[in-house]
């Protein structure tokens, strides 16, 4: 039996230019992910509240009234911002608002972190009823709770002061409990080695655990800004004097006693505004950060 000779093509392979192109086609790259397509479009959706009221605070109350109503301002007319700033008790709602929404962020800061702690590594009788109370406080509407804090505040003699509006919102459940669930997401050996080396519970907690909190922190914080100074029904009830207003209750009386100043209610609306949205701006990578994160590994 006679071997087989190998064939010419196999002897002398075809050379690599006349072999076909197998690389894949450039495929065009976007500058962005795709779902900004659709995220971008919606955002400004939700956006155009906000910039209508930027620029009617810019334009004069002959265009707000104009009909059809102006798009554009034909020209930038400040005389709502010096009708506001001027000739109203502006300035004293804003500082009253500040006063009231600080105060009750760094007090639910310092009490909210003491109450956090206690319930995520302190065992004591009780401790799991207690916080299944304080949770369950957070499904009752505050229209049922408007009655009792007002006696406990006519009690205190706070009625018509900024107290009123302070020590209801000294600390709340919602902070307790945020704190809890990220102090369970730290490890324990941490504290364990600071407990080895002397330090207090306190001292672990300020030193150790509260630097390591800090997209927890921000998230109490900015959330608690909202709050407080969005804050109308509970102002209109337990304040009476326009010198003790906060910037909300004081709004609303402002456009109900000059409702044909437009200018003048849209530039109050911007400088409510943007005391919130820069607050939401400087603390966004920690709230992002404190919602998405699932606890350190180590």
């Amino acid at each position: 039996m006679t071997a087989t000779s190998p064939s010419p093509s196999a002897l002398h392979p075809a050379p690599a230019a006349a072999r076909p192109d197998r690389r894949p086609s450039p495929r065009l790259r976007l500058p962005f992910h795709a779902w900004h397509l659709l995220l971008a479009p919606l955002s400004l959706l939700f956006a155009l509240p906000l910039i209508w009221v930027v620029l009617s605070s810019a334009m004069s109350d002959a265009e707000i009234n104009r009909f059809p109503p102006a798009l554009w301002p034909s020209g930038i007319d400040l005389g709502g911002y010096r009708y506001v700033l001027g000739n109203a008790m502006f300035p004293r709602w804003f500082a009253n608002s500040l006063i009231v929404s600080l105060v009750a962020v760094v007090s639910n800061l310092l009490l909210g972190s003491l109450g956090g702690y206690a319930f995520a590594r302190m065992r004591f009788a009780g401790s799991r009823l207690l916080l299944a109370l304080m949770l369950g406080t957070m499904v009752i509407p505050f229209q049922l709770t408007m009655i009792p804090t007002f006696l406990v505040m006519k009690r205190l003699g706070l009625i018509d002061t900024l107290g009123a509006l302070i020590v209801p919102s000294l600390v709340t459940p919602f902070a307790v409990f945020l704190l809890r669930q990220f102090f369970l997401s730290l490890p324990r050996e941490l504290e364990e080695a600071a407990w080895l080396d002397g330090c207090s519970r306190l001292r672990v907690l300020f030193r150790i655990v509260l630097p390591l909190s800090r997209p927890a922190l921000s998230t109490v914080a900015v959330l608690t800004f909202l709050t407080t100074w969005n804050d109308l029904s509970w102002p209109l009830i337990a304040i009476n004097h326009d010198t003790q207003y906060t910037l909300q209750l004081g709004l609303t009386t402002f456009q109900g006693q000059h409702h044909t100043k437009w200018s003048a209610v849209m530039a109050g609306n911007v400088v409510t505004v943007l005391p919130v949205l820069l607050a939401f701006l400087f603390a966004q990578k920690s709230f992002i950060q404190s919602i998405t994160s699932s606890g350190l590994k180590g």
